[in-house]
C-alpha cells in the first residue's frame, strides 16, 4: 500500500518553512528602515496606499516592499487612517513605527505662503510651482476658478489673505485659495466695522482698494498710516492719487522696469496719473497693517509724499515743497 507517512512528513516541513519564513518575514517589519544618520524626510500624500508608500520609501532610499506594508496596514486596520503629510525617519526606527506615525498623522503639512504684496499673477504662478498642490484648477477657466473658490467679482485681486496655509500634500490648491479668500472677508470686514469716520469710502471693497496701493508704496509700518492720509486727502479734495504702483501694475508686462512720461500718460483704468478716484480693483494682496491703516489713517495736511532713498517718505503739504522734496531726494538737487 502507498504509505501517507512521507507525505505527511513533506507537508509538515512545508508548513514549518512557512512559519519560519512568515516569522522573519514579520521580523522585517520591526527591523530598522535605516542605521545612519541624518534622518530621512518621506513625503506621504493623500491617498497613499502600500504601493505609493514603498515608493515614497524608495525614493530616500529606504526599500520595503508594498507587500510588507499592506501586511501592517491589514493585520492593525490602519488603511483607512493614514495622514497625508511629511514624516520624519530617524536611524533606527522601524516600518512598524513609521506606519504607526502616518496612521497617528505625526508628520509635517505642507505650506505655501502668501505674500504680502504678492498679485493674483504671483499667487497661480507660486501654486503652480508648488509640487504638493494637486494641479487640478489647471484646467479651470478664470471665471470658473473664481466661481469654486467662493469670489463673486471679476478680479480675485486683493481678495486673499497673506498668511502661510498648511495643507496634506497632494491637495487642491483650491482648498488654500477658499481659506485665504474667507480669511481676507473676515479680517476686512473686522477693519471695516472698527473704521474711523469720515472716509471717501462707499464699500470694504473700495477701502481694500486703498489698502492695496499702500502696500505696494511702503513697507515700513510706521509710515503706513501717512501714507494713507496722504491718499485719503487727495480722494477727498477730488485729486489723482498719482501712484507709481498703479501705474506699474496697469503696464503689466509691458512695464520696462522704469516709468516713462508716456507710461504716466497711458489711458488705462488703473493708471491713478490719468483716472481720478480709486481703481476699479485692488493691485495687490494687502496684509493687516495696510488694511488697518486705510481704515484708520493719519490726521495729517500732507498732500503728498516722495521716496527719501533710504526706505522711507518725505510729506509734503503744499506742492512747492513737494517739488523742493524731489529736487532733493530724486534729482540730487540742493
Amino acid at each position: 500500500m502507498f504509505s501517507r507517512r512521507p507525505l505527511a512528513r513533506l507537508g509538515a516541513a512545508v508548513l514549518l518553512l512557512s512559519v519560519v519564513c512568515g516569522v522573519l518575514a514579520y521580523g522585517e517589519l520591526y527591523w530598522p528602515l535605516h542605521r545612519d544618520s541624518p534622518p530621512r524626510t518621506v513625503r506621504i500624500a493623500l491617498g497613499a496606499g502600500p504601493e505609493r508608500i514603498s515608493a515614497a520609501l524608495a525614493d530616500v532610499g529606504l526599500h520595503r516592499p508594498a507587500w510588507q506594508i499592506a501586511l501592517v496596514l491589514r493585520v492593525r486596520g490602519d488603511g483607512a487612517r493614514l495622514k497625508a503629510a511629511y514624516y520624519t525617519v530617524e536611524a533606527g526606527l522601524s516600518l512598524a513605527d513609521f506606519l504607526d506615525r502616518v496612521s497617528r498623522g505625526e508628520g509635517q503639512l505642507a505650506a505655501f505662503q502668501i505674500t504680502e504684496g504678492w498679485s493674483w499673477s504671483q499667487i497661480r504662478q507660486a501654486a503652480a510651482l508648488n509640487s504638493d498642490f494637486s494641479g487640478d484648477s489647471r484646467h479651470l477657466s478664470e471665471p470658473e476658478l473664481l466661481a469654486r473658490i467662493g469670489i463673486d467679482k471679476a478680479s480675485p485681486e486683493g481678495l486673499l489673505w497673506p498668511d502661510t496655509y498648511r495643507f496634506a500634500p497632494g491637495s487642491s490648491e483650491l482648498q488654500v485659495y477658499r481659506l485665504a479668500v474667507a480669511a481676507m472677508r473676515n479680517s476686512l470686514e473686522t477693519a471695516w466695522a472698527q473704521r474711523a469716520g469720515g472716509l471717501p469710502f462707499a464699500s470694504p471693497y473700495e477701502a481694500l482698494i486703498l489698502a492695496s496701493i499702500i502696500e505696494k508704496e511702503t513697507g515700513r509700518d510706521d509710515e503706513r498710516a501717512m501714507v494713507a492720509g496722504v491718499f485719503v486727502n487727495r480722494l477727498t479734495r477730488g485729486m489723482r492719487l498719482q501712484s507709481d504702483p498703479t501705474t506699474i501694475y496697469a503696464l503689466g508686462e509691458r512695464f520696462s522696469g522704469r516709468l516713462t512720461r508716456a507710461d504716466l500718460q497711458s489711458p488705462l483704468p488703473h493708471n491713478t496719473y490719468v483716472v481720478r478716484g480709486l481703481p476699479p480693483t485692488p493691485i495687490a494682496m494687502p496684509g493687516r497693517a495696510s488694511i488697518e491703516a486705510a481704515l484708520q489713517p493719519a490726521t495729517t495736511r500732507a498732500l503728498y509724499f516722495v521716496a527719501r532713498g533710504d526706505g522711507s517718505s518725505e510729506f509734503s503739504d503744499d506742492l512747492a515743497a513737494h517739488q523742493r522734496a524731489v529736487n532733493r531726494f530724486i534729482r540730487g538737487q540742493p
